[in-house]
């Protein structure tokens, strides 16, 4: 394949706008198509374009259409495992954004009938591919801090954002705060950790956000703030401090993590702080000075989306995937189980319990 790759946007809201930017400045790849009912959706994204693209309601008739080698699937969180059972009759590469599914069945129930799919079928986790928490990765990898016993992930950011029809509000509609936002961090801990999780326990609530909301009599119940454990089969311990109502953080995104001979840590900025570089620091325990390495992202793909630079390297990936016909870096196995450690996560909340994860049929 030397041409271009043909993206289909299914869903042009927020996520898939932001895909749409990330296109546009990869040399040999292109979006032909965009699929939404919502008319202010299909505005605003022909307003990122530079090229004229197909337009169509109905996802069935851009799939029988047969004009994109990829789709992006970026419809509200409940729609994938429809979506998913239709644009399958394709045949095309898919780029899911997460969460995979809003529970661990529908993600199951995909994953099953794609067991023969011919095409890459990639789960979006942008967070896997921010510079600096990439780079901080490898360090724990290359055991630069010896074996890693501990890790911890802070997000402190702004409330759910508007999406049409506010769907983000309610968890039948989203799998709850920690499927349908931190899947993405779950994800992480088991990429750094090089384990399968073994038991969560979590505390939170809705304390702030949403409450003087209602859709049809209904109040938003999703939570806005959150501490996760989760224990993993090597031993190591990973935690998860989530605050919706931070607005005015320098850092949107805090990592931690220790070894048994030193700490490395990095921090990713808020849109809001105006900072564009990120600094990895690393001590040792016998050391008495620490080493220092600031991470920079071109500012032309920093102004591409909100997840510092990651949608853009996960679309290289995803491309270069499709053309050397590799498997995905994340898979349906990563997205299942990112939302499986969500799920139990909401469900140790709900029920006020450890949760172990021999409790989802994962294997």
């Amino acid at each position: 394949m030397t041409d271009k790759i043909k993206y289909a946007i299914i869903g042009a809201g927020c996520m898939g706008q932001e895909h749409i930017l990330n296109i546009e400045i990869i040399e040999d790849a292109e979006v032909v198509a965009l699929c939404d009912t919502s008319e202010q959706s299909i505005k605003e994204s022909l307003e990122l374009l530079n090229n004229e693209v197909a337009i169509f309601e109905d996802y069935n008739e851009l799939v029988r259409a047969n004009i994109a080698d990829a789709f992006i699937i970026a419809t509200p969180n409940f729609t994938h495992i429809d979506v998913l059972k239709d644009v399958m009759k394709s045949e095309a590469h898919l780029l899911i954004e997460k969460p995979l599914c809003t529970t661990v069945k529908d993600c199951q129930e995909f994953e099953e009938l794609s067991k023969k799919y011919p095409g890459v079928i990639w789960t979006a986790m942008e967070y896997r591919y921010m510079p600096p928490v990439q780079r901080m990765i490898q360090e724990i990898h290359n055991k630069t801090i010896g074996d890693l016993k501990m890790l911890s992930i802070r997000e402190h950011r702004f409330p759910f954002l508007h999406k049409v029809d506010d769907w983000n509000r309610f968890t039948i509609k989203t799998g709850g705060t920690l499927v349908e936002k931190c899947c993405h961090f779950f994800d992480l801990m088991r990429l750094i950790a090089k384990s399968e999780p073994l038991k969560v326990y979590a505390s939170g609530n809705q304390d702030v956000n949403h409450l003087d909301e209602t859709y049809d009599g209904m109040t938003p119940d999703i939570l806005d703030n959150a501490f996760v454990i989760v224990d993993f089969e090597n031993g190591v311990r990973a935690f998860l401090d989530l605050c919706m109502f931070a607005e005015n953080s320098e850092y949107q995104e805090e990592l931690c993590a220790v070894g048994s001979i030193g700490k490395i840590e990095t921090e990713v900025p808020s849109n809001q702080s105006g900072i564009a570089n990120s600094d990895i620091r690393i001590g040792l325990r016998e050391s008495d000075s620490s080493t220092k390495e600031t991470i920079a992202v071109d500012i032309k793909i920093l102004e591409a989306g909100h997840h510092h630079g990651s949608t853009y390297y996960e679309h290289t990936s995803f491309i270069k995937a499709i053309r050397n016909n590799t498997k995905p870096e994340v898979s349906l196995k990563d997205g299942l189980i990112a939302v499986a450690i969500g799920e139990a996560a909401e469900i140790s909340i709900n029920e006020d319990r450890v949760v172990q994860m021999s409790e989802f049929n994962l294997e």
